[in-house]
């Protein structure tokens, strides 16, 4: 046990610089399992990719900093709020049709490859292939 102990904390050290650059928790987990595995081993990638979603799921996939500019952004353009009757969180599936998705504009680097929309006054960021909703900005 303290062997293991050990390992962990070593490839905690090593992994941590990583982990911190991912965005979001699907990154993160991808991101901390790959850098563990290799400071490590297969120990390295199970305590990589728990760490890694951890570290990007208290990010985000903007992060801390674009988080308030980017719910500015979108207070400033007054997009209509679409009513979802369903619970709205992370992983929650938007329908095709109804719902208008937006480009993100190109100063938010991080979350260039997603779409937003506005869903029960919230802005939301959205996968734009299966309108899979990856994170909730309040």
């Amino acid at each position: 046990m303290k062997r293991f102990i050990g390992t962990a904390a070593v490839i905690l050290a090593l992994a941590a610089p990583a982990v911190a650059n991912a965005q979001g928790v699907p990154g993160g987990v991808e991101r901390g399992a790959r850098e563990g595995e290799r400071a490590a081993g297969p120990l390295g990638a199970v305590v990589g990719g728990t760490i890694g979603g951890v570290v990007g799921g208290v990010s985000g996939i903007l992060g801390v900093d674009d988080r308030p500019r980017f719910h500015s952004y979108v207070v400033e353009q007054r997009r209509p709020s679409y009513t979802y009757r369903d619970e709205l969180r992370v992983g929650a599936v938007l329908p095709a049709e109804g719902v208008t998705y937006y480009e993100v504009p190109d100063r938010f680097t991080a979350a260039r490859e997603y779409r937003y929309t506005v869903v029960n006054g919230r802005t939301v960021l959205v996968e734009p292939r299966t309108h899979r909703v990856v994170e909730i900005i309040d």
